[in-house]
């Protein structure tokens, strides 16, 4: 395995290893409870954060390769995380879990098992 894929394979596992943090925090958890509790919202963003930092770092090649994940995306999402925080709207964050998240982690564990 050439070094960059052995880099990109460890920032994948850090792509996943935050996506399971994210569930586990909201599991069983619905959109109001999700609102009231700062730390559960704080942790996840920190999570969303890793991912993003994380898949800026996936090499060209390997986002190539892979052109089913929205690389440029969770690049976005986790600069607005980290430059607007006040402009933060949780309940977008909310449908990012509930939505997004859990196909992201699909896709990730595929790649995981191919490279």
């Amino acid at each position: 395995m050439k070094e960059s894929q052995l880099a990109d394979k460890v920032r994948l596992s850090h792509i996943y290893d935050a996506i399971i943090e994210i569930q586990e925090y909201t599991q069983k958890v619905d959109l109001e409870h999700f609102l009231e509790n700062s730390m559960m919202r704080f942790a996840c963003l920190k999570q969303i954060e890793i991912i993003g930092e994380a898949a800026n770092h996936i090499s060209i090649a390997t986002q190539e390769r892979f052109e089913e994940i929205e690389w440029r995306k969770i690049v976005g999402l986790r600069n607005i995380v980290v430059h607007e925080y006040f402009g933060i709207d949780f309940a977008v964050i909310w449908e990012v879990i509930l939505s997004d998240i859990p196909e992201l982690k699909n896709k990730i564990e595929n790649i995981l098992n191919q490279i």
